[in-house]
């Protein structure tokens, strides 16, 4: 970062004083909703951040860590772990997910990635295909963007292209699929004018076939692999436009539930099965219905379902779909380029960083929070501690995980005084909730709020500052939930757990003997994000926040 007159130097801050020890505690899938049975956090035993929101209200506020407060397209889209970092450390609000996608595609940057130079490969010899929703509707995917990928691909020596469509109807009227399929036809039968071999080889509806969440049901996934890969399935057209015309006469039938079909030849062989030496791309940029395919696709070890025939192919996802799994291991899109984060500034003004999770959560707490960037800024003021995580087991056979562990790296790198900034993840809300098991989310809770205390506790005794938030919502509502807000119930009556992360707002709680006593929270951020938290940390540190970061939440009184 250089340009003329460019500075890291920060202003200091008008009333605060430099130098304090600044515990910022992330408490990773804890959001804030309404006390019910299925609220992990409200069941459990959690004193510390009781006290923190009931003994100092004017201190405790919520701010936004999903949608567009976080870089992503819609109210919508939950929040996550990347992007929360990235909002957290950055102090601002950058494009994340379809925009990001919009960006590459109009700039021409996607062509020149390593995840396209790398499907690239495949087009002198093998098949190009592109599997995803076909849809408008912009939650999951685009058509245009997927017109404009196909463009792309063909002008740069693609010769043999198969799309693989999953028809919507959930985020776009139902129906709508026949529109998509006719235009979508229209942009390959130019290409095969242009002597491209490219077609429709296979589809379904997209909640029976292949985009399953949260593995919730592999079967879902199966039968997309079934269409795509091997070329089988229970209904076969020579044209898809036929197929989804004919498939929605069925009673009932609607575009989300549509059976899995293939698009065969007049001998009624398949047109597009998945080979040895092909290249394929889930193209949809929303993450969670992409995950479990991604994973039948490039993990060799899978045991969810048998693949039967498993092609050796180049594989990658139109952006990476999980940052802790480092799932696919190869997109067309990168994740955003942050430049001039808080971390970055802090370390420039003399801040002395100490930063620490386990192995789940530790690139949270450094490469998300730095910008998508390894490493140190300056090895000789920053320490990374990386605890490793427990493996082979899921994590609600284990709830505490090392919440204990890291509490106390962080109580003893506080006590040292050698660091001004200690910055911890607890992972386990997150973790323990992803696997749907209320009793030991509760017990991730419960050890969770333990860890603050111990780091709480060694501010108290260093006169430091503590600023405890969280990165997005998941433990708070373990439940799926009807239109009305009640659980909903599956088939045979029973609840449905949820294991996503949800759409909540997360608290942020500042205090300790360090903060002077005119400190409060401004009235004048109600809407305040994960991105506003960087420009409050850095004034709790003595400094101003750069022009064009977030506001900070907080305001000095006399």
């Amino acid at each position: 970062m250089g340009g003329t007159g460019f500075s890291w130097k920060l202003a200091d801050h008008s009333k605060l004083p430099k130098g304090k020890i600044v515990a910022m505690v992330v408490l990773d899938g804890w959001g804030e909703a309404h006390a019910n049975q299925y609220n992990c956090i409200s069941v459990a035993d959690t004193p510390t951040m009781d006290s923190l929101k009931n003994g100092a209200p004017e201190k405790w506020r919520l701010v936004r860590a999903h949608g567009k407060a976080v870089g992503l397209p819609t109210e919508d889209d939950m929040g996550n772990s990347e992007v929360g970092h990235n909002a957290l450390g950055a102090g601002r609000i950058y494009a994340q997910g379809a925009k990001l996608v919009d960006l590459a595609l109009a700039s021409g940057k996607i062509y020149d990635g390593e995840g396209f130079n790398y499907i690239k490969e495949s087009f002198e010899g093998g098949t190009l295909h592109l599997v995803g929703l076909l849809s408008d509707g912009g939650v999951h995917s685009r058509l245009d963007q997927l017109l404009l990928l196909l463009k792309g691909a063909s002008e740069r020596g693609a010769k043999r292209i198969r799309v693989h469509i999953l028809t919507d109807g959930r985020d776009v009227l139902d129906g709508s699929s026949v529109g998509f399929v006719e235009t979508l036809e229209n942009d390959l039968s130019k290409l095969r004018e242009n002597g491209v071999d490219a077609q429709i080889a296979s589809g379904g509806g997209r909640m029976y076939v292949t985009m399953d969440r949260y593995e919730n049901d592999w079967e879902v996934v199966k039968r997309g692999w079934d269409a795509q890969v091997l070329g089988e399935a229970p209904h076969k057209f020579e044209s898809a436009l036929e197929a989804v015309k004919k498939l929605r006469e069925a009673p009932q039938a609607n575009d989300q539930y549509l059976p899995p079909f293939v698009i065969v030849d007049d001998s009624g062989k398949a047109v597009g099965p998945i080979f040895d030496g092909d290249a394929v791309v889930t193209i949809n940029f929303r993450a969670d219905r992409m995950v479990m395919a991604a994973k039948a696709f490039e993990y060799e070890d899978f045991d969810k379902f048998d693949r039967v025939r498993v092609p050796k192919i180049r594989y990658a996802g139109m952006l990476q779909y999980d940052g802790e799994l480092k799932l696919p291991s190869r997109y067309l899109v990168s994740p955003p380029e942050i430049e001039r984060t808080s971390g970055e500034y802090l370390v420039h003004n003399g801040v002395r960083t100490f930063a620490c999770s386990e192995t789940v959560k530790f690139g949270h707490v450094t490469f998300f929070w730095n910008g998508n960037r390894s490493g140190y800024f300056n090895p000789e003021m920053e320490e990374y501690v990386e605890i490793p995580s427990d493996s082979g087991i899921t994590f609600n056979v284990k709830p505490k995980m090392k919440a204990l562990e890291i509490a106390e790296k962080a109580r003893d790198a506080i006590l040292s005084r050698k660091f001004e900034q200690v910055r911890v993840n607890l992972p386990n809300g997150d973790m323990v909730g992803h696997t749907g098991d209320i009793e030991a989310t509760v017990v991730a809770c419960k050890v969770a709020d333990e860890a603050v205390k111990i780091i709480l506790d060694a501010i108290e005794q260093v006169g430091g500052i503590y600023v405890v938030t969280a990165d997005h919502g998941n433990a708070e509502d373990m439940v799926k939930r009807n239109k009305k807000g009640d659980p909903a119930l599956d088939k045979s009556g029973n609840i449905q757990i949820l294991t996503s992360h949800t759409l909540e707002p997360v608290p942020i709680a500042i205090g300790g003997p360090g903060l002077l006593p005119g400190v409060r929270y401004r009235k004048d951020v109600p809407d305040g994000g994960l991105a506003n938290v960087a420009a409050t940390v850095m004034n709790l540190h003595g400094f101003e926040a750069p022009s064009d970061y977030e506001t900070t939440l907080i305001e000095v009184v006399d």
